[in-house]
């Protein structure tokens, strides 16, 4: 699919950048320009650098070399981790924490940010389940429920951390439908997967190993020898089908995993 905005100026550019921590590359070689309203499918291993991309895009780390600049106001959206959230608050406080950002240390968000909280909601089709608590949720909603906190914080940018992992049939589908809604109405999402095939219906691609391996169009971003460089020997035929598909990751995914010596 041809990128519906190529128009436009670039959100995210980067120009020879590499990132890292204390000196130490993760990433090398990038080189990409993202418009507004596109949907970026980011494929790469764990360890790949996935995860330094999205820090040096939030602003946690900057560049140790080249140049990556990010012209949006930027949120993270994380794995419903059900262990680290499960904890007794409503899905509205949840969509209500995307303002704190812009609020005084010292202020919880009061009316008017609630009231933008449950626009949020409305946003993700979860306005009926502002009061449910947000741990008695299905894993879909609450990933829902996680973006409409980004978009409480007025994100135009938004990084999504493999929103599908677990998700079933249906929820997978309603979140794609979401996800391509938010794009639709000029906002960028870039999305971080081991799904190929799911990949190759968003806008453009990133394909991370280390270093930048390919970034374009999905029909010419995505090949055999683009995914053997992304995956190395993940890599496997589908008998009887046309695609490749990728050996699924053993998710020991940890937002750590890529800072050396951890």
């Amino acid at each position: 699919m041809s990128n519906r905005h190529s128009s436009r100026e670039p959100v995210i550019r980067a120009a020879h950048a590499t990132l890292g921590y204390e000196g130490t590359p993760v990433l090398h070689g990038l080189e990409f320009q993202v418009p507004a309203g596109s949907r970026v499918g980011i494929l790469g291993p764990n360890g790949g650098g996935k995860t330094t991309l999205f820090r040096a895009l939030t602003g946690e780390i900057a560049p140790l070399s080249g140049d990556l600049k990010v012209r949006a106001t930027t949120a993270t959206v994380a794995q419903t981790d059900r262990s680290r959230l499960d904890y007794p608050v409503s899905a509205l406080d949840v969509a209500a924490m995307g303002a704190l950002a812009r609020l005084p240390w010292w202020k919880r968000p009061g009316r008017s940010e609630r009231r933008q909280a449950l626009e949020s909601l409305t946003m993700v089709g979860l306005a009926d389940l502002a009061d449910a608590t947000f741990g008695d949720l299905s894993g879909g909603q609450r990933q829902r429920v996680l973006i409409a906190r980004a978009l409480t914080a007025d994100a135009e940018l938004l990084l999504m951390d493999e929103p599908f992992t677990g998700l079933d049939a249906t929820s997978e589908q309603r979140l794609e439908e979401l996800i391509d809604r938010l794009a639709a109405n000029g906002r960028t999402v870039m999305i971080a997967t081991h799904e190929v095939e799911q990949a190759e219906r968003w806008d453009l691609v990133l394909c991370l190993n280390g270093e930048q391996i390919s970034f374009g169009d999905p029909a010419s971003a995505i090949s055999k020898p683009v995914l053997e460089a992304t995956y190395g020997g993940h890599i496997v035929e589908i008998p009887g089908q046309p695609e490749l598909g990728v050996l699924p990751a053993h998710h020991h995914h940890h937002g750590d995993a890529e800072r050396p010596g951890r």
